[in-house]
Parts: structure tokens; C-alpha cells; sequence
């Protein structure tokens, strides 16, 4: 393996048939295989050099002059749901803006796949071991450092993948009784590659399924009537709201779990004024149970889940 990174980024996905919105930044070589991947997917890619543009026109990709290390993506926030771009943050001189900047043009279901070259892979450590640093305008990372700045610019669920090359033999040997840590492989880890999400999985399900103002009007529903307020109107209110968006059991029950805070009241407010729909309550909290079987206490505090 050369120097360069493998352009690997494409295995966090799995090809469909998906009406998706993606972006490539710079990294305009994904566009014709995310072209096979996702056929009816809307394609984008933004590149600083206007003459490698052309090259892609027959993905059917929008293709915009763009140069993301000094000014705005011209994009709606909100609008992707993967953005792909091998290395972004090495030559960037503010990282974190730039990390935080790419998760407001994700969806909230949506994915960052980025990678980094690791500081701590042997041939860093080797150069440096012989007086040399060949990065000075570029910014490497180790992976603990890249997780806390991707945790810090808004995304809720990091992973991260290998790109090993191994060490000369001998090398490792020397590396590890000079006190050099070894976890994982990191030494002989050159790349990582990484796809942060703007939601935690459990709740990257909620979040695809109604719209954000659905999901607000339900989380106020569930709230007033874990805190008894109103509670037999706002009981019949969440029945009609259960009836009008055809809920059903898994997805209330899942919605409960990460928005209520103390889930046994809310269920005694809940039955207090079950009227007909006693077996529909029954079925929720069976399927909390059976989800959560451990407790009651509930993640909580996401009032549009």
C-alpha cells in the first residue's frame, strides 16, 4: 500500500434502491460507483478545482466549484444523508468548525464518512525517530483525539475501521519496549476510516419515521401526560394523534424510552383513562418491556426523538 490512502469509505454502505441525497467533497472518485450503488439517488460533488468537474458529468452528480477549507458549502443545512470525504480535516486550519460545519448539512438521520492518517502508525514515529516531519501544514491525529473532536462538533455515534500497513520486522519489537502502546494494531494502523452519525442508532430509527413536527407534537402529548397535566384531554388527544398518523405499539413504545423520564407514572396516567383502548396500552408496554427489560428509568430529555 502506497503512501496515499485507499479510497475505502464505500464499505459503511450497503447498496438500494434508496432515494437518497449524498455529497462528495473533493473526493469526486466515489461519485461513479455511489452512481451503481444507489441508482435513483441524488448525486452532488463540490471540488475547489474547477477542471476536475467534468470528468464526473455522466454520474448525473451536480457538480459545483467549491473549496470547503474557506468558504460555506452552498447547500440547504439539513439536506444530505451522507456526506463523503476522505482526510478533511488534515489541512484544515480550524478543524472543529469544519466538523461542526459538515453535521448542519446532514440530515438527523444522517452520516459524516471521513477518515484520518494516524499519528501513531510506525512510519510517523520512525520519520520522526530520524529527525524528519514531513506534515508541517497539515494537522495528523491519534484516534482518541479524532473521537473527542467529532463528539464535541455535534455527532452522537462514532466508528471507525482500520487501514493497516504492517511495520518492517523488528520495528515493532523496538517500538513497544521503548514504551510505545500497541492496542488494537494502532502501530501498524495508517488510516482510519470513519463514519460519525448525527444520531445515536436508537434513535436514527425515530427520527426516520414522521416528520420533526410529529415527532415534537407526540414528545409534548407523552410529557403532559407523564406530568399529570390536563391529563384526560391529553390522553384522548394522544389517541386521536395514535389514530391519525397510524403509530403503532414498537415505535410508541421505543419513542417512550428515550423521551419519557418515569415511565411507570406515565403509564398509570395512561390506563387512568384507557377507555377503549386498553389493549393498545397493554401492547406498548409490552413492547417497552420487552425492549428494556432492565428498568424504568428512561434515557429521556430528547423532546423530538
Amino acid at each position: 500500500m502506497s503512501e496515499k490512502i485507499k479510497p475505502a469509505l464505500l464499505q459503511f454502505l450497503q447498496p438500494a434502491a434508496l432515494p437518497l441525497r449524498v455529497l462528495v467533497v473533493e473526493d469526486l472518485h466515489y461519485l461513479p460507483r455511489l452512481r451503481q450503488m444507489f441508482p435513483i439517488a441524488e448525486l452532488y460533488g463540490a471540488a475547489a478545482d474547477k477542471d476536475r468537474l467534468s470528468a464526473y458529468a455522466a454520474t448525473g452528480a451536480e457538480l459545483t466549484v467549491c473549496d470547503y477549507l474557506s468558504e460555506p458549502l452552498p447547500y440547504p443545512r439539513a439536506s444530505f444523508d451522507y456526506i463523503i470525504s476522505d482526510l478533511t480535516l488534515e489541512q484544515a486550519g480550524n478543524p472543529q468548525d469544519i466538523a461542526a460545519g459538515f453535521s448542519t448539512y446532514l440530515k438527523e438521520t444522517g452520516s459524516w464518512l471521513t477518515s484520518f492518517r494516524n499519528l501513531r502508525h510506525w512510519s510517523e514515529i520512525r520519520n520522526i525517530m530520524e529527525g524528519h516531519y514531513y506534515h508541517v501544514a497539515a494537522r495528523l491525529y491519534a484516534k482518541p483525539e479524532f473521537e473527542k473532536l467529532l463528539y464535541a462538533s455535534y455527532y452522537k455515534d462514532v466508528h471507525l475501521r482500520p487501514q493497516r500497513r504492517k511495520a518492517p520486522e523488528g520495528l515493532l519489537a523496538k517500538l513497544e519496549a521503548a514504551g510505545f502502546e500497541n492496542l488494537h494494531d494502532d502501530l501498524e494502523t495508517e488510516f482510519w476510516l470513519v463514519k460519525a452519525d448525527r444520531s445515536m442508532p436508537e434513535l436514527a430509527l425515530l427520527k426516520s419515521m414522521y416528520t420533526k413536527e410529529d415527532r415534537q407534537e407526540l414528545a409534548w402529548l407523552l410529557h403532559r401526560i407523564e406530568y399529570d397535566v390536563d391529563t384526560e384531554r391529553q390522553c384522548a388527544a394522544f389517541w386521536a394523534f395514535y389514530a391519525r398518523l397510524g403509530l403503532f405499539p414498537d415505535y410508541v413504545a421505543a419513542f417512550i424510552h428515550e423521551t419519557v423520564f418515569h415511565i411507570t407514572r406515565f403509564f398509570q396516567h395512561l390506563e387512568q383513562y384507557a377507555g377503549t383502548h386498553g389493549e393498545e396500552i397493554a401492547a406498548i408496554r409490552a413492547a417497552e418491556i420487552a425492549a428494556h427489560p432492565t428498568g424504568e428509568l428512561a434515557q429521556g430529555g430528547e423532546d423530538d426523538a
